[in-house]
């Protein structure tokens, strides 16, 4: 009895259980679709209210078993574009993202609560732009929903965010990062829907990449986080209160807080890694390093400490200041089981970077030693300051540097040698009030050795042995002695001593004697942008003083010797072609260096040069010294075009600006030429043909000098076409983006027609003289200033003179044109002048033209006023009738030069003058 009523019990248990779990089951699969009208109908309208973006998806779906037991709504294939500028570009797309739903808002609410996010397989791709305008701001502003009807109703309490096996991609313009992370997996809880709300994330990183500036830090690398972020929407404000991360094997702690400004960022972050394996520190570096490490035994204790605190707006050149701190206790370090590894590495360096800023760079490296057995390095130093930086330094070594390149596994290079120096430094370095570190030490290598990846045969039999001293702090005490310096190159001998003192007025002593293949020990360093080759052959003896070389006391001086050069050839990127010097023989004799029948050749232009250079040393060592010369130059051949570089320009003339307007350059000057200060050369060239912009000069000469930063030609002069042309001139810069100038130029007998049919540029520039004929002479002056792109600015120009006209037939000008219809003289559209002398002046945009006469057809012609340079007229003119002239009409002529308006009268309003308002 008792048995069966045990049983009965246990059955109805078992039955309502039964009947309990069905009617759940039902539940589960009956409520998804009650409420799946609703549900998608707020989704819409959250949509709607919430996001100012554009949002598309394939198909809907609800249920309680995609992400059990949250009942979800399921959007597949999600597209959402991003914000202005970025409206038509895709923010984030998604296979998959389910919104978790309150159940209870169901059924006790008229609005749909949600408070899940999943997304998986999704892309989100952040952008901002050079300005700083990015693509994620698509959620509106609480004020403007607040202006949509009954958005009160729809509610988005989100407590948890789950991202998985995702990828983004981050790429802000304004300050240069990029970041990639892939195969991105993200678990954030918290209560996302307050203004301020702390959430607990865990991420998981497959492949994380950044990049700054197009350089790589982090390449491939896996990360594992553990974070605890307040965040304050109202502010966008990101507070990092507790953030544990790995980077591969290196543990890393992480705080700091990060605001979204209008226009940039703030920042605060402390990143660090306390007692960490050197080892673990490695594996997070950029990839290159990764090859070395698998090959290396790395051991040691590593300290890292990098702060990034301040503002950073691009628009206003502001940006954070940076701290880096690395120190390394009991280094190992062993690159491919090397018999000799280094041991001992201590390092302990703090850096600091105000506004990131490289001349505010302090570097303060209290240790920097090791050991590999016997040897030893041991340094330490403080920098502060580029331009003129504050020194204290001390380096003592005594090492062997084949043994030091394989223990670390320097990769490309083969060094050899035993290298001791002991070097104090403790001062400030100031080229400009001539101050110098205290500084004492000795730098001496023994049987050095060198060989690159770039050249097959080494460097070898390197002897250095250098002393230097400095006990006061100037460059006047500075003393340095190289006895000797040399090395065996290619089978052959290079031998240099030196013994240099007071650098206020150098006292010199050197010696220089071997043979230079330029370009097989050129490759052996393998720069680019540049190709040299040829050979240098020295035998030099230089002793002497600056002062004595710069006031001409020649027999103080004792500079002997000669400097032979064979097939030098020059190829920069700045020059199209490779300049070659074929042969040359610089002979030195105290403060001269002469130069005979030295030849040269550019492409197809070619060279002879014969000349002097002298206080060349002077020159070289000092920024005061002044480099004085003077060549003769001929050749049968230049071509001009050669030497122009290839690559295209912008360009823009500053025009004069109409009324009540700025002037403007359409683009970004490139800057005036600048003939340096100390130099002071003559040249005098001929050549018996020139190629210039399709211009073909025959017997061009001239005489050329550069003094004191001015360029002037005298009796310069070529022949075009017939035409005997002489000009002389000056240049000089004012500033990068201003040069001054002026010229006269002379031309005899230049032959209209033939110009126009010979000359391109003279069609471009007078394409009225198509239908002209006859002799012109012209007889010129002008000053004015060059923009910096080397152009004339109008209103700057100032000058006059004088255009003779001889036997000269105009056709169809459009000037003579509407005086003819004006006037119902058909005669004088096309005018036949005999001889007339035109004067004019050029002063502030205005050409005023000089009253002139000529006579043709009966008629006599008087015309005098004004033109501007860009074009408009406002001439005077008086049509003297046959037969003598004595009555006339009078005209005035305005518009433009293509478009002439020609009116029976006197009076004429006077062309605005554009003043030149720099000077």
């Amino acid at each position: 009895m008792q048995k069966s009523k045990s049983r009965s019990i246990v059955f109805k248990i078992a039955k309502y259980l039964g009947i309990t779990f069905a009617v759940i089951l039902a539940l589960l699969f009956l409520t998804p679709i009650v409420f799946e009208d609703q549900i998608k109908e707020q989704i819409k309208k959250t949509a709607n209210e919430r996001l100012s973006a554009e949002l598309n998806y394939s198909d809907v779906s609800v249920s309680f078993f995609r992400h059990f037991p949250s009942l979800t709504l399921t959007l597949d294939n999600l597209s959402l574009n991003g914000s202005a500028p970025y409206k038509n570009e895709k923010f984030i797309t998604a296979k998959e993202v389910s919104f978790g739903i309150n159940v209870a808002s169901l059924i006790f609410s008229k609005s749909v609560k949600i408070d899940q996010i999943y997304l998986s397989d999704s892309f989100i791709n952040v952008k901002v732009n050079p300005n700083g305008q990015a693509n994620y701001n698509i959620y509106k502003s609480q004020a403007k929903a607040a202006e949509t009807k009954d958005s009160t109703d729809t509610a988005l309490k989100l407590e948890r965010i789950e991202i998985l096996n995702s990828k983004i991609i981050y790429d802000d313009q304004s300050t240069k990062v990029h970041f990639d992370a892939f195969g991105f997996n993200y678990l954030g809880k918290g209560d996302l829907n307050k203004a301020v709300f702390d959430l607990y994330s865990k991420a998981k990183i497959e492949k994380l990449n950044i990049v700054y500036e197009n350089e790589p830090y982090l390449m491939n690398k896996k990360v594992d986080a553990d974070l605890i972020t307040k965040v304050n929407i109202n502010s966008l404000s990101f507070f990092f209160q507790q953030n544990n991360l790995k980077i591969n094997q290196l543990l890393v702690d992480f705080k700091g807080k990060f605001d979204i400004l209008k226009d940039g960022y703030n920042m605060d972050f402390v990143i660090k890694s306390d007692n960490s394996d050197l080892y673990d520190v490695f594996t997070a570096f950029p990839p290159k390093y990764i090859t070395w490490l698998s090959k290396t035994e790395l051991k040691g204790n590593t300290n890292l400490l990098l702060t990034l605190k301040g503002n950073y707006i691009t628009s206003q050149n502001i940006a954070p200041d940076l701290n880096l701190d690395v120190k390394i206790d009991n280094g190992f370090v062993n690159y491919n089981k090397s018999a000799f590894p280094v041991s001992n590495l201590n390092l302990d360096i703090k850096t600091k970077v105000p506004s990131l800023n490289p001349d505010l760079l302090t570097v303060d490296a209290k240790n920097l030693s090791l050991n590999i057995n016997q040897d030893y390095l041991k340094s330490k130093f403080f920098v502060k300051g580029i331009n003129t930086p504050e020194i204290n330094a001390d380096f003592k070594a005594k090492i062997n540097l084949e043994k030091l390149t394989k223990a670390l596994g320097i990769p490309d290079v083969e060094l050899k040698g035993s290298l001791a120096g002991d070097i104090q430094a403790n001062g400030k370095f100031d080229q400009k009030n001539k101050l110098f570190p205290v500084t004492k030490g000795v730098f001496d290598l023994e049987n050095g050795y060198l060989k690159t990846k770039y050249y097959p045969n080494p460097i070898t039999n390197i002897t250095i042995k250098s002393k230097i001293d400095n006990q006061k702090g100037t460059f006047e005490d500075l003393k340095i002695k190289l006895k000797p310096a040399q090395f065996t190159f290619e089978g052959k001998p290079v031998f240099v001593e030196a013994d240099l003192s007071d650098f206020n007025d150098l006292a010199y002593d050197i010696k220089a004697k071997g043979e230079l293949d330029v370009n097989r020990i050129y490759k052996v360093f393998s720069q680019k942008g540049l190709d040299l080759d040829g050979f240098i052959k020295a035998d030099l003896v230089l002793k002497g003083k600056q002062s004595d070389a710069e006031k001409g006391n020649y027999s103080k001086l004792y500079n002997k010797g000669t400097l032979e050069l064979r097939n030098i050839g020059v190829a920069s990127e700045y020059l199209p072609k490779k300049f070659i010097i074929k042969e040359g023989i610089f002979k030195i004799n105290q403060d001269k260096m002469s130069f005979n029948n030295f030849l040269a050749a550019y492409g197809q232009s070619d060279f002879k040069m014969n000349g002097y250079l002298q206080n060349v040393f002077n020159y070289a060592t000092t920024n005061t010294g002044v480099l004085k010369g003077s060549f003769k130059v001929s050749a049968r051949y230049i071509n001009v075009d050669e030497f122009m570089s290839q690559t295209s320009a912008n360009t823009s003339v500053t025009k004069a600006p109409a009324p009540k307007t700025e002037t403007k350059t359409e683009s970004k000057q490139t800057g005036v030429i600048i003939i340096p200060t100390n130099l002071n050369l003559q040249l005098l060239a001929n050549a018996q043909k020139v190629n210039f912009d399709k211009l073909n000069l025959q017997n061009a000469t001239g005489y050329l000098t550069m003094n004191k930063g001015k360029l002037t030609m005298q009796n310069t002069g070529f022949n075009l076409i017939g035409c005997n042309v002489a000009m002389n001139a000056n240049y000089q810069a004012v500033t990068p983006q201003k040069a001054n100038f002026d010229y006269a130029v002379k031309a005899s007998d230049f032959d209209i027609k033939r110009a126009y049919n010979e000359i391109e540029v003279f069609r471009k520039m007078a394409s009225a003289a198509e239908k002209a004929q006859g002799i012109v002479s012209l007889d010129y002056k002008l000053k004015g200033r060059l923009n910096g792109n080397m152009e004339p600015v109008y209103p700057s120009l100032v000058g006059g003179g004088v255009l003779s006209v001889k036997d000269v037939k105009v056709r169809g000008l459009k000037m003579f044109n509407a005086v003819s219809k004006q006037t119902s003289s058909e005669s004088m559209k096309n005018p036949d002048v005999s001889k007339v002398d035109i004067k004019s002046t050029v002063k502030n945009n205005i050409i005023t033209v000089e009253r002139f006469k000529f006579k043709f057809a009966g008629f006599r012609p008087r015309i005098e006023g004004t033109t501007s340079l860009d074009g408009k007229l406002n001439l005077k003119m008086r049509l003297g009738l046959p037969p003598l002239g004595i009555f006339g009409i009078p005209l005035t002529v305005t518009g433009t030069q293509d478009n002439p308006k020609v009116k029976v009268g006197r009076k004429t309003e006077d062309l605005e003058e554009t003043k030149d308002t720099e000077n």
